[in-house]
C-alpha cells in the first residue's frame, strides 16, 4: 500500500488514461508520417484525414454520449 492510502493497483490504474492518450497520439502521428490516412470521428461524422490535413466525410454516426466514470450504459 502507498502512503496516501491508494493501493498499488489503484496507483497503476490512475496512470493508464494519460499513458494511453500519449500512445494514441504517437500512433496517429506515426501513421500520418508514413503517408497513410486515419479515421477520426467528430460531431457525429467519421472523417478520413490525410497526411496533408485534408478531410473527407466517410459516414454520419450517432453523436457521442457523455458518461460519468462508473456509469453503466445499456446497449440495445
Amino acid at each position: 500500500m502507498l502512503d496516501n492510502g491508494q493501493t498499488d493497483i489503484e496507483a497503476l490504474e490512475n496512470l493508464f488514461p494519460p499513458a494511453s492518450g500519449v500512445a494514441f497520439s504517437d500512433a496517429r502521428s506515426n501513421v500520418l508520417a508514413s503517408g497513410q490516412s486515419v479515421l477520426q470521428s467528430e460531431d457525429g461524422v467519421i472523417y478520413e484525414v490525410a497526411p496533408d490535413g485534408s478531410r473527407k466525410e466517410v459516414k454520419k454516426i450517432d453523436p457521442p454520449v457523455n458518461v460519468v466514470s462508473g456509469q453503466r450504459i445499456k446497449l440495445l
